[in-house]
C-alpha cells in the first residue's frame, strides 16, 4: 500500500506523551505539511500558532481545562501545542482550518511523532483571557477564531490506542 495511505490508517490520536522535546527540524516538517493544506481558492487562511514554551503551555491548558469544566491536563503532557485558527471573513475559513490540522497530525505520524486534536479553541478564545493572548500573538479576535489544538510530542507507553474496527455503512453508495 502507498505510504501516505498506510499513514492514514495507521494514524490515531495520542493521549500520553514523553518528557523529550520535539526537536526543531521535526517541528518544522510537520508545521510545513500544515502549510501545503488544500484552502478554498488557494487563500492560506488559516493561521497557526505554535507554542512550546511551559509557562505558556501551563496557561493555555488551564484555560482549556476551565472551558472543559474536567480537572485534567486536556494537552495530556505534550510539550507542543499548535494552535490554529480560522479566518472568519474567508469563505472556506473553517474548513481550510480543518484541513489544516489533518496535515498537522498525519505528518508528525508519518515522522514518528504522536499528535491529537484537541477542542475547545473557539470556546477558549472567545473569553476575554483568550481574546487578549490572542492580541498578544499578533492575531486579530475580531478576524479569527480557534478552531482547534494539535498538540505534539513523543508518544509515551500506551499513549496510542489501536484502531476501533470500522463500521459496516461508513459508505453508502447512492
Amino acid at each position: 500500500m502507498n505510504e501516505t495511505l498506510t499513514d492514514i490508517r495507521e494514524r490515531r490520536s495520542c493521549r500520553k506523551y514523553t518528557d523529550e522535546p520535539v526537536n526543531r527540524q521535526d517541528l518544522e516538517k510537520v508545521l510545513e505539511a500544515g502549510t501545503f493544506a488544500p484552502t478554498g481558492h488557494g487563500t492560506q487562511s488559516p493561521r497557526m500558532v505554535v507554542v512550546t514554551d511551559k509557562d505558556q503551555m501551563k496557561e493555555l491548558s488551564a484555560l482549556n481545562e476551565r472551558v472543559w469544566g474536567k480537572p485534567v491536563d486536556p494537552f495530556y503532557g505534550a510539550p507542543v501545542a499548535v494552535f490554529v485558527m480560522a479566518d472568519k471573513e474567508a469563505p472556506t475559513g473553517m474548513q481550510d482550518a480543518c484541513l489544516v490540522m489533518g496535515n498537522l497530525m498525519l505528518a508528525a505520524h508519518a515522522i514518528g511523532l504522536g499528535s491529537c486534536w484537541i477542542n475547545r479553541g473557539k470556546e477558549m478564545f472567545e473569553l476575554p483571557e483568550g481574546c487578549a493572548i490572542m492580541e498578544r500573538w499578533g492575531i486579530d479576535p475580531t478576524r479569527y477564531v480557534g478552531l482547534g489544538i494539535c498538540i505534539l510530542g513523543h508518544p509515551a507507553e500506551g499513549g496510542i490506542s489501536h484502531a476501533k474496527p470500522r463500521k459496516n455503512d461508513y459508505i453508502l453508495y447512492a
